[in-house]
């Protein structure tokens, strides 16, 4: 690509994107003062869109609001337990403060709320050796770290130093990952039954069987018919036509619960709910690095890992949905990226403090990009209606995640369209691409596959005499990721458990 120097001695490719770089100079004028800040018309978006974008999105990862109270229910190492109604209130708070966030700051369509691999990582590693309130310090303590990460400008350097190929394969991992999550949560894959075979099956016995996954069969194929027709709010009309099938099978057949893997759709005998604020600001900062925790080594590590997550697995997902937006710049960089970063990582402190565990970008955000979100006006709208289900949270069940799932097959397929970017005749780039984009679903982890694109990247860049190509952020990045994937024994040499 030609290189051309601007008046300031610097070149095209030097200069951080902006929005200017994003907008046509014939871009209509904004209609009111709404669409001016979002630059809702600057980027070839409608209210309309923003406001299904939004709404898709939502009923996507509305999810979270059942599923985080699960995964958090577990008991601490003093046998205690929080309560199941006060994490709902403290999911739904975080996750609306975060997204309205990140809507209004960041001006992005990027939804945020309480990360699965976070919340895990709390219940399985952090929770068995500390207090609860211990556990939440250490999510303040990680997105503090990811803030000063953010306020030095590192974490914008990492972001935009890494190559446009590898970019793109990020985008392709991420639509891979969510169509694996889709698949899974469908039933439509199942965990292969025979532990000597194969690790995954079709169905649970090599077979699909039972009306949710038929469901979610009949709302993937109707979305992708409704796209080829080129039918505005595709996924949404899918969804909401499914849950309406759903509704009805479930009400005719009288399926038992546990027919369906976590929401029942079902009318909860009562819409309302009072939220009980109890878990906010219930936290012990410093409490695990001591002797009633799990001591300094055990509670360092801890974070080392929280921050690898948060931080690797957010920048893949803005990367990929940024991309899908159509918010990157010819050098695949956001506009504004460093608000969004920013507002990603104050979301671990934000999550700790409400008692919700870190808060984190969702890949789920993808689906209202797929329903024509493009602005930080989508984000308000989801955020908007996380803060509703404060007091509705059993409306959140309503939508079963076996219809939801379809969505995010759909937004899988969408994904791979960047594919089309990557020279896969060229040995030193599409294999680092390809270990980036097979990664992330075969071990069902985002990091990963960012770690082994990265580590592969450079590794053949030195192998083939071009070790000064990569730069030195990306050498700094292949330790990082050496460290990674060494932790089980650089942890145990620690005498960490």
């Amino acid at each position: 690509m030609t290189r051309i120097p601007t008046e300031t001695g610097t070149t095209e490719d030097d200069r951080p994107a902006t929005d200017d770089s994003l907008t046509s100079s014939v871009a209509p004028p904004p209609k009111n003062a709404l669409d001016a800040y979002f630059k809702i018309s600057a980027r070839g978006s409608t209210f309309g869109n923003e406001l299904r974008g939004g709404l898709t999105t939502f009923m996507a990862m509305a999810y979270i609001i059942l599923l985080n109270p699960i995964l958090l229910g577990g008991a601490d190492k003093t046998g205690a337990h929080m309560d199941h109604a006060q994490l709902t209130t403290a999911t739904a708070l975080a996750a609306a403060v975060t997204t309205i966030l990140m809507g209004v700051v960041g001006n992005v369509p990027l939804a945020v709320a309480a990360g699965l691999s976070v919340s895990s990582a709390l219940s399985a590693m952090v929770a068995p050796h500390t207090t609860w309130p211990q556990a939440m310090g250490l999510c303040v303590i990680y997105g503090l770290l990811i803030v000063l990460l953010v306020v030095s400008g590192l974490r914008e350097k990492i972001m935009n130093g890494i190559p446009l190929p590898l970019k793109h394969a990020i985008t392709i991992g991420i639509g891979l990952f969510v169509t694996l999550i889709g698949l899974f949560k469908a039933g439509f894959v199942h965990h292969g039954p025979d532990p000597f075979g194969p690790p995954v099956s079709l169905g649970p016995n090599s077979e699909l069987s039972g009306w949710p996954v038929l469901i979610f069969s009949l709302t993937l194929l109707t979305i992708f018919v409704l796209l080829a027709r080129k039918v505005r709010g595709a996924i949404l009309i899918g969804i909401a036509g499914g849950t309406v099938v759903a509704f009805v099978v479930n009400a005719v057949a009288d399926l038992p619960a546990k027919t369906w893997s976590s929401s029942v759709p079902t009318w909860p005998g009562s819409p309302v709910s009072t939220p009980d604020f109890g878990l906010f600001g219930h936290l012990d900062l410093f409490g695990a690095f001591g002797s009633s925790g799990m001591g300094a080594i055990s509670a360092t590590v801890a974070v080392f890992t929280l921050v690898l997550a948060g931080f690797f697995d957010a920048m893949a997902t803005i990367i990929g949905v940024g991309t899908e937006a159509g918010l990157a710049d010819k050098q695949g960089r956001m506009p504004g990226l460093s608000k969004a970063l920013f507002i990603d990582g104050a979301g671990g402190a934000i999550g700790g403090v409400a008692g919700a565990s870190g808060q984190t970008v969702f890949v789920e955000s993808a689906t209202g990009v797929g329903d024509g979100a493009r602005t930080g006006m989508a984000s308000v709208v989801t955020g908007a209606f996380f803060a509703l289900m404060l007091f509705f949270s059993p409306l959140a069940g309503i939508v079963p995640v076996e219809v939801a799932s379809a969505a995010l097959v759909v937004i899988g397929s969408m994904m791979m369209s960047q594919a089309r970017h990557i020279d896969w005749a060229d040995r030193e780039v599409a294999i680092p691409a390809f270990l980036t984009c097979v990664l992330m679903p075969f071990t069902y982890n985002i990091t990963a596959g960012v770690a082994a694109g990265v580590v592969s990247y450079t590794v053949i860049k030195a192998g083939t005499g071009k070790w000064r190509e990569p730069g030195p952020l990306m050498w700094v990045l292949t330790a990082v990721f050496v460290v990674y994937f060494a932790l089980s024994p650089i942890k145990s040499w620690l005498g960490v458990h």
